[in-house]
């Protein structure tokens, strides 16, 4: 069987793993590569068989009240949606199968009748990581057709990047022209997606039970668990500060803090790997500031608002990063011909350069040809977002705390001090024994693997080193023998070797196997992680080829890609691959979730 059921009796599919094989097998490069990918194929058309098959659970008729619903997240929000879809379901006699766009077999796919798809869309416009190969295999000449399937699409996306909901668009796009029918129209939604998610679940539940023939009537209820508080962002945790303490030293360029957080009877649970959520307060600096420019105070009501004009400036609405609206809002009133070209001949590479270092307050002192009303200026605004820190503790370690390791982010733009709005916050705005509003956010698709045994591959520079950190407690703690190496760098070995003493002590006593430092600004020639991979490159594919598990944490813009090319010309080179079969190895390496990013 490939099934199983989770918690809440939820069927999902289990991903199965390609036997590894050995290094000492007497096979070259390319017949062992050649087999790997034979075993892959028939593993895939197992799954094809045994989908064909009436469900586990009863007669044929149950198979033909399947819904699958099929996630692509890059932090655990959209996998988060996936459950919560499962559970509307269920309420409408379906039988749910949740299930990662990334471990879907194309033909499997193609026997699916009754499909949900719930996406975001990463970075500017791209799929995320566990959709990449699930996109390549529908988007491909070679994509069977699909009239027999009937389909919908929940999308969530940010504004205030381009390619909103992108991927999500693009998906519902290429199943129609697949020939797959739509139960219903597609959902973008912003940031704030809980509620019309929900809204749209509720409509569309009874659709596709219409569609599948089900009676409408639930399924077995299980129990609800009560939510806890800090389970969500929509009911956190107050949860006390006990540390913060600077890791950098006095005269690093950069402010990267440790954090502590007490959760002694809060009932919350995480694992290394996931993410902390914590909702900041804005600075009052630029609260009064903004006031100023307004001609307003504090206690100034809002129409349509309980709370006042300071209130829902600081507690409810962005302020520091402007809002599409209100950038589109400024280009039509403004005198300024920078804006108003760059907005005209829609250049988004300029806006970004404009924008650069620029504030709600410093779009609303250009040349104005009138004034923005204080009602028209909150309906301008997008609501304040909490902010997803890598949890660097591990729970086996640090049973009653969660720990995170953050940059503060701080520099002058225009004559004015700026700052970021969460790392700031809690560096310089809440105290030991304050209790600021955190929960905890799951990213299922960044974890140990359960193999203990398995090899850990880690690039994590800078704060990137926040999972690894987690992940090393674990290992220790569960006396997992699989060895562990790590890349870390940063600009100065002097400044910026962040937790010091705790890696050089793992790495005496044998936890961490290599430890490959890269402090940039140490020497005349910029060295970075990328270049230690390549330097190690031979070991770093022959830990590939025992099994390795492949980590990277940090810049998404940069370092990751670069990382990602590295890694590229790592197995191009030292396992003798060309370009395509290199690529086929990364596209295995994804498959079996060996290789999984946590990038941001």
């Amino acid at each position: 069987m490939f099934t199983e059921h989770d918690e809440n009796g939820i069927e999902y599919r289990k991903p199965m793993k390609i036997p590894y094989i050995p290094e000492d097998a007497p096979f070259s490069g390319e017949q062992k590569y050649w087999l790997a990918g034979f075993l892959a194929g028939l593993h895939s058309r197992l799954l094809v068989l045994e989908d064909k098959q009436p469900a586990a659970t009863g007669t044929g008729s149950t198979a033909t009240k399947q819904l699958h619903i099929l996630f692509g997240s890059q932090t655990g929000n959209a996998e988060a949606l996936a459950q919560n879809a499962a559970k509307a379901a269920r309420a409408q006699g379906l039988v749910p199968v949740v299930q990662a766009l990334g471990e879907v077999d194309i033909d499997v796919f193609a026997s699916m009748r009754h499909v949900l798809i719930v996406t975001s869309t990463y970075g500017e416009g791209e799929m995320p990581d566990n959709a990449q190969l699930f996109w390549q295999a529908i988007s491909a000449s070679t994509a069977p057709r699909l009239e027999q399937m009937h389909f919908a699409v929940l999308a969530i996306g940010d504004t205030g990047y381009d390619g909103f909901c992108q991927a999500g668009k693009f998906i519902d796009m290429r199943l129609e022209q697949l020939g797959a029918k739509r139960v219903t129209d597609r959902i973008d939604c912003d940031i704030d997606y809980e509620n019309p998610a929900s809204t749209w679940l509720s409509s569309s539940m009874p659709q596709f039970a219409a569609s599948a023939g089900s009676s409408g009537t639930a399924l077995e209820n299980l129990p609800e668990a009560p939510e806890i508080p800090g389970s969500n962002r929509q009911n956190p945790y107050a949860a006390t500060l006990v540390t913060n303490k600077r890791l950098s030293g006095a005269n690093s360029d950069k402010d990267i803090r440790h954090f502590e957080f007490d959760l002694t009877d809060s009932g919350l649970k995480y694992e290394a790997g996931d993410a902390l959520g914590v909702i900041p307060v804005n600075d009052p600096v630029l609260v009064n500031l903004l006031l100023t420019q307004l001609n307003a105070d504090y206690q100034t009501p809002v129409p349509g608002f309980d709370r006042n004009l300071g209130d829902l400036l600081t507690y409810q609405f962005e302020i520091s990063e402007p809002s599409r609206k209100l950038i589109e809002w400024v280009g039509q009133h403004t005198t300024n011909q920078e804006l108003r070209h760059v907005l005209q001949h829609d250049d988004k590479d300029a806006l970004g350069v404009w924008l650069w270092g620029k504030d709600t307050l410093d779009l609303l002192q250009l040349d104005l040809s009138r004034a923005v009303s204080i009602p028209e200026f909150v309906a301008l605004l997008r609501p304040l977002q909490h902010r997803a820190y890598s949890i660097s503790s591990s729970p086996a370690a640090h049973p009653n705390q969660v720990h995170l390791t953050i940059a503060s982010v701080r520099y002058h733009s225009a004559g004015r001090a700026r700052s970021g709005v969460c790392s700031t916050y809690l560096a310089e705005r809440v105290g030991r024994g304050e209790k600021p509003a955190i929960f905890i956010s799951p990213n299922k698709a960044f974890r140990i693997p359960a193999n203990s045994d398995a090899p850990l591959i880690m690039v994590g520079p800078g704060t990137g080193i926040a999972p690894f950190r987690a992940f090393l407690q674990e290992r220790q703690a569960s006396g997992a023998k699989g060895k562990n190496w790590l890349f870390f760098g940063d600009q100065h070995q002097e400044h910026d070797f962040i937790y010091q003493d705790e890696l050089n002590a793992w790495h005496e006593n044998g936890l961490l196997t290599r430890l490959d430092l890269a402090f940039s600004r140490d020497q005349t020639k910029k060295i970075y992680v990328q270049n230690r991979m390549i330097e190690q490159g031979a070991e770093l594919y022959a830990w590939l080829q025992e099994g390795a598990y492949f980590y990277v944490c940090g810049d998404a813009s940069r370092m990751a890609k670069d990382v990602d090319k590295t890694l590229y010309q790592i197995i191009t080179q030292f396992g003798g691959l060309s370009a395509e079969r290199a690529a086929d190895y990364i596209d295995q390496l994804k498959k079996e979730k060996r290789y999984l990013r946590d990038v941001y």
